[in-house]
């Protein structure tokens, strides 16, 4: 099937390429004091498994989010009530561009892209979820983050 198209999560490197990603992201959040309030005392260990195990489910890697720790649901509650503002939002998505970079994640355009597209959705549904009066979603599936309109170039 040389024709087939591989998953993001399979395009990245796999579970041990979201491990180094989170690593990496976590690190800078913990460097970073806007994220002090979020974050008082640094990122748990437990904290960092939970959103690597969420990062390889939307990527298209196993379901251990889903089937393990709660799914979409699990994910909202905790977000809800955070208050996460604009400038949070913004910095989540600008430290997670940079530790794909520290974790060597695939520079290519369309990968960078699909990711960051992630990012972008993510980072700004958790800024609507986490206000004290949101109307939110209570139940759905995890996403499943694709390719979009640029699969990967294969020569």
């Amino acid at each position: 099937m040389a024709d087939e198209v591989p998953s993001l999560h399979a395009w990245a490197g796999g579970d041990d390429a979201f491990r180094r990603l989170i690593e990496a992201f976590y690190d800078r959040v913990e460097q970073d004091h806007r994220f002090d309030r979020l974050f008082p005392g640094g990122v748990s260990r437990d904290h960092r498994d939970h959103v690597v195990r969420w990062w390889i489910e939307v990527f298209g890697g196993a379901d251990g989010y889903t089937r393990n720790l709660g799914g979409y649901p699990a994910m909202l509650a905790h977000h809800r009530g955070l208050q996460i503002t604009a400038e949070e939002r913004l910095a989540f998505a600008t430290l997670m561009s940079l530790a794909a970079d520290d974790a060597g994640l695939p520079a290519d355009p369309e990968f960078r892209a699909a990711f960051m597209g992630y990012v972008e959705w993510g980072t700004r549904l958790a800024l609507h979820n986490s206000a004290i009066d949101a109307d939110v979603v209570e139940d759905a599936p995890v996403p499943h983050w694709g390719w979009g309109v640029a699969p990967p170039y294969q020569p």
